[in-house]
C-alpha cells in the first residue's frame, strides 16, 4: 500500500496577547493507506493540535509552518482554499471529542448528515436522505427515520457521537481522525463505540488516526502509535514496541498508569509527578527532564537527537546515548 499522508517538521504556534505558545514543534509521521495509527500523551502535549494543523482548522491567529504535508499525493501547503475544503469535507473526516459542540443544535440530525453527502458527492435531496438513514443504520442508531427528524439535543451522548462517526465516514473518505472520541462517554458506550469504529476501520479501506490521552484505548486498534509531549514526538513504533519495548521514560510513566489484568489486590498504579511544561515558555532541553527520574544534566539543557531503533521504532532521550547510565526497562 501507498503512502497516505506524510508530515514534516510540522511546526504550530499560537499568538495571544501574552506571548507565543509554541504548541507542535518540529513534528514529522506518516501515514499509509489502510493503516490504524495511534497518538497518545496527557492533555496539552499537541496531539489534537497536530491534526488541526493538518486540516487547516485553527484559528486565524495559529501560524502553522512544515517543510511537507502531503494528502494523498497533494501538497497541502500549495493548494486553493476550494481544494482544501474538498479534501477537508470528502477525503477527510473527523470526529471530535464532544458531539454536543460539534454538531449544529438550530438543525435536524437529517440536515447535518445531507449536506455533506449533496456538497461532496452530488447527491440529490431523496439521495441524500435515503444515503443518511442508511449511515444511522450502519452506526446502529435505532428507529432511524424518526431520528432523522430530530435534533442534538433530544440524542444522548452515546447517540451523538454515533450520529458524528456517520458524518466522519458519510462521504467515504481515505482518512478518518477520531479526535478523544470517548471521552466524555461512560465505560460501557465507550466499549460500543470503540467497537463501532473498529467494525468500520475492517469493513472499510478507510486509515485511521485515534487521538487520545489513554494507551489502553488503542491498544488493540492501532498498528503503529506516536507518543508526544510538550508538542514533540518523543517515541513512535508498532504497538508491539511501544507496549513490550518501549524506550522512553515517559512512555513508562503512561504505561504504569493502565491497570493491568494481572495487578494484585491492593497495587497501586504508579503516577507522573508534576504538571506538564508552560508552552509559553518551553524548557530548553526535553520538556519531561523536570519530572524524569532518570533525567541528566544534559536532559536540562539540549533536546535529546532522535535515535532510530528500527525501520519502525525510533525514541528521542539522551538514555540512548552509548556513555549515559544503562537504565533497566520500566515497565
Amino acid at each position: 500500500m501507498g503512502r497516505l499522508l506524510e508530515v514534516k517538521n510540522l511546526t504550530t504556534n499560537f499568538h495571544i496577547g501574552v506571548g507565543c505558545v509554541q504548541a507542535v514543534r518540529s513534528v514529522s509521521f506518516y501515514l499509509d493507506q489502510g493503516e490504524s495509527l495511534g497518538v497518545v500523551g496527557e492533555s496539552g502535549s499537541g496531539k489534537s493540535v497536530t491534526m488541526l494543523s493538518v486540516m487547516g482548522l485553527l484559528p486565524g491567529y495559529a501560524e502553522i509552518k512544515a517543510d511537507a504535508i502531503r494528502f494523498d499525493g497533494k501538497d497541502m501547503l500549495n493548494i486553493s482554499p476550494s481544494e482544501f475544503r474538498k479534501i477537508r469535507g470528502g477525503d477527510i473526516g473527523m470526529i471530535f471529542q464532544d458531539p454536543m459542540t460539534s454538531l449544529n443544535p438550530l438543525y435536524t440530525v437529517e440536515n447535518q448528515l445531507t449536506e455533506p453527502l449533496r456538497i461532496h458527492r452530488g447527491m440529490s435531496k431523496a439521495e441524500a436522505r435515503l444515503a443518511a438513514l442508511n449511515l444511522l443504520k450502519r452506526v446502529e442508531i435505532p428507529d432511524p427515520e424518526q431520528r432523522l427528524k430530530q435534533y442534538p439535543h433530544e440524542f444522548s451522548g452515546g447517540m451523538r457521537q454515533r450520529v458524528m462517526i456517520a458524518m466522519a465516514v458519510a462521504c467515504q473518505p481515505k482518512l478518518v481522525i477520531a479526535d478523544e472520541p470517548t471521552t466524555a462517554l461512560d465505560v460501557t458506550i465507550q466499549a460500543q463505540v470503540l467497537d463501532l469504529l473498529d467494525q468500520l476501520k475492517k469493513t472499510t479501506s478507510t486509515s485511521t488516526i485515534m487521538i487520545t490521552h489513554d494507551l489502553g484505548v488503542i491498544a488493540s486498534m492501532c498498528k503503529r502509535i506516536l507518543v508526544m509531549y510538550g508538542g514533540l514526538v518523543v517515541e513512535q513504533g508498532t504497538a508491539r514496541e511501544i507496549f513490550y519495548q518501549p524506550k522512553h521514560p515517559y512512555t513508562w510513566g503512561l504505561l504504569h498508569s493502565i491497570p493491568r489484568i494481572n495487578q494484585q489486590k491492593g497495587e497501586k498504579l504508579i503516577p507522573i509527578n508534576g504538571t506538564p511544561p508552560d508552552m509559553l515558555r518551553p524548557p530548553k532541553g526535553c520538556p519531561f527532564a523536570p519530572r524524569c527520574r532518570y533525567a541528566m544534566p544534559v536532559c536540562q539543557k539540549y533536546l535529546a537527537p532522535e535515535t532510530v531503533l528500527s525501520g519502525t521504532h525510533a525514541v528521542c532521550c539522551h538514555l540512548m546515548h552509548e556513555k549515559a547510565p544503562k537504565v533497566e526497562r520500566q515497565v
